[in-house]
């Protein structure tokens, strides 16, 4: 579905990423941790082709990104980010149906086709029954939810999500992405809760400074002298006994 090999990027003097190698398969759910400033955003950026490689190359279903027009390319992707601009005045349903903006052309009309495809979307993510309500009457959760039905009716090949569970309660945290992981479809994330990456993710990219510290497993990457490297403080990984997921604990310096 998507590589990337010897990947780099550069804005003006700054060198934001350097030598990213990895691949996703169908239906995997990756997630890209590490520290604020290591580049996590910036490659999803670049992936979406907000920005440009300095070098290196990205494959999506095989085919090199640049040769992607952007209607292909909206197609292809959707993406849900952490800031979305508020949507005033428009119900639950209207925004879903934004979702088949890459496929239309200029004023055709919705059919009945894609009506049908916008209250599955919104079913998939539990809003039909909020279908005719403004979105400024939902919740955090909610409104996540609804970026997802939208992305979900471009029927994309590939799902990017930005820091998809930032400001959201512990419950709505868990909701977002146990819908995500349900999907269909492989998904790319951002995230910056390491035992959320550990519950949820099939494989983990670990990135520090721009740099690609490790890929693997949650097992592979999740190692204590690892993480202390990468985020500065001491911390432990244990097996969560009831999930048999890892969990990892930081446990910061005393303060004198």
């Amino acid at each position: 579905m998507l590589k990337l090999s010897a990947v780099s990027l550069q804005l003006g003097t700054q060198a934001v990423l350097h030598n990213i190698n990895f691949s996703q398969q169908q239906g995997e759910f990756i997630g890209i941790i590490g520290p604020n400033g290591a580049g996590k955003s910036s490659l999803l950026r670049l992936i979406q082709r907000e920005l440009t490689a300095g070098s290196g190359d990205i494959l999506l279903r095989q085919r090199p990104l640049p040769l992607y027009s952007n209607r292909e390319l909206a197609k292809t992707l959707a993406v849900v980010s952490q800031t979305t601009p508020p949507l005033f005045a428009l119900t639950v349903e209207q925004v879903a149906t934004m979702g088949l903006l890459p496929h239309k052309s200029w004023f055709e009309l919705s059919n009945s086709h894609d009506k049908h495809q916008v209250q599955l979307a919104l079913q998939k993510v539990g809003l039909v029954h909020k279908a005719q309500q403004l979105t400024d009457t939902l919740s955090g959760g909610e409104l996540q939810r609804l970026y997802i039905a939208r992305a979900l009716v471009q029927q994309p090949a590939l799902l990017l999500l930005d820091e998809p569970t930032n400001h959201l309660d512990v419950q709505y945290q868990h909701q977002v992405l146990q819908l995500a992981r349900s999907l269909a479809i492989p998904v790319l994330a951002c995230l910056h809760d390491l035992n959320l990456a550990a519950l949820y993710c099939d494989k983990i990219l670990l990135l520090h400074q721009g740099r690609q510290c490790a890929f693997g497993s949650p097992a592979q990457v999740l190692q204590p002298a690892l993480l202390q490297a990468v985020f500065g403080l001491p911390c432990e990984v244990s097996m969560q006994s009831r999930l048999q997921k890892l969990q990892v604990t930081f446990m910061p310096e005393p303060v004198c």
